[in-house]
């Protein structure tokens, strides 16, 4: 099949979502909390710091992000600390076993792909995107 780029990334994001939302629901976490745990397991962070990280994950949608993070506070992964937000033991014990079945799922999902494709495929994307962007107004 000959079609265009934007068809197999489309294709390939959907494939990644459902997959990943699938994996992580099995240790019983969103695929937005997943990205705020991993954000959270490099060190404290400033709230408004942690919106900017995650920015390109939540779509603008400041409901979500709270509800999200509300959940993460409410199952005691993460929490406050001098005015940072900061992961938990339980946090760090709930990232590992999620990171554990993500790892997995990458696997699986680059079975019979080398490392230098890979890296190759990522390069390419990578500025495919940085052309876009300077293109966009």
């Amino acid at each position: 099949m000959n079609k265009p780029i934007g068809y197999w990334l489309k294709r390939l994001d959907a494939a990644l979502e459902t997959h990943l939302d699938r994996t992580l629901a099995r240790v019983r976490l969103s695929r937005r909390q997943w990205q705020t745990l991993n954000t959270l397991a490099e060190g404290p962070i400033r709230p408004e710091d942690l919106d900017e990280r995650l920015r390109p994950f939540w779509a603008g949608d400041s409901r979500l992000r709270e509800s999200e993070l509300a959940a993460l506070i409410g199952h005691g992964y993460v929490g406050m600390l001098d005015g940072n937000i900061i992961l938990s033991e339980d946090g760090h014990r709930k990232r590992l076993e999620a990171l554990r079945l993500v790892e997995e799922a990458r696997a699986d999902l680059t079975a019979g792909i080398g490392h230098d494709e890979y890296a190759i495929a990522l390069g390419v994307l990578e500025r495919m995107c940085g052309n876009a962007e300077r293109l966009v107004p």
